[in-house]
């Protein structure tokens, strides 16, 4: 039996459509109690890894929570502490990867911002990478805080 190469390429095509729609479901529809582990806060260090860049070392605190509209994405709202003050940085939109316990943000910035951070239990560590030839910029060690919000 013969199979025609159009054949092929049509089933090939067709299956790979079908992940794909597969995949966009999913991600569409992530339980957001998977989100459970991530949600709080959590405060650390952000290193810069550019030299002579106008990137400074920072003590932060991201605050993670649930999006009111879709409780399957999250949001952190990033401060840098400067002499005991909280200062807002931004926000970020992010997605956790439950599965793989990998939480992936941006800012949605002309920079080509690529948040990812690795969650470990009480432990986040993370990196910033810039541009498309993705520069890691910085480097991001978070412990999750327990004290009261305020």
């Amino acid at each position: 039996m013969r199979i025609y190469p159009a054949v092929c390429i049509v089933l090939l095509l067709s299956s790979a459509e079908a992940l794909a729609a597969r995949s966009a479901t999913r991600s569409a529809t992530w339980p957001a109690s998977d989100n459970a582990e991530v949600v709080g806060t959590w405060e650390g260090e952000s290193k810069c890894t550019v030299p002579n860049s106008p990137c400074r070392d920072e003590h932060v605190v991201y605050r993670i929570a649930a999006k009111k509209d879709n409780p399957a994405t999250l949001t952190i709202d990033a401060d840098k502490i400067v002499d005991g003050s909280a200062q807002f940085m931004g926000s970020l939109d992010c997605e956790y990867r439950a599965n793989r316990s990998i939480l992936s943000c941006t800012a949605h910035t002309p920079k080509q911002d690529d948040w990812e951070f690795q969650v470990s239990g009480e432990a986040m560590t993370g990196t910033l990478k810039l541009g498309v030839e993705k520069t890691l910029y910085r480097r991001v060690t978070l412990r999750k805080t327990h004290a009261k919000e305020k």
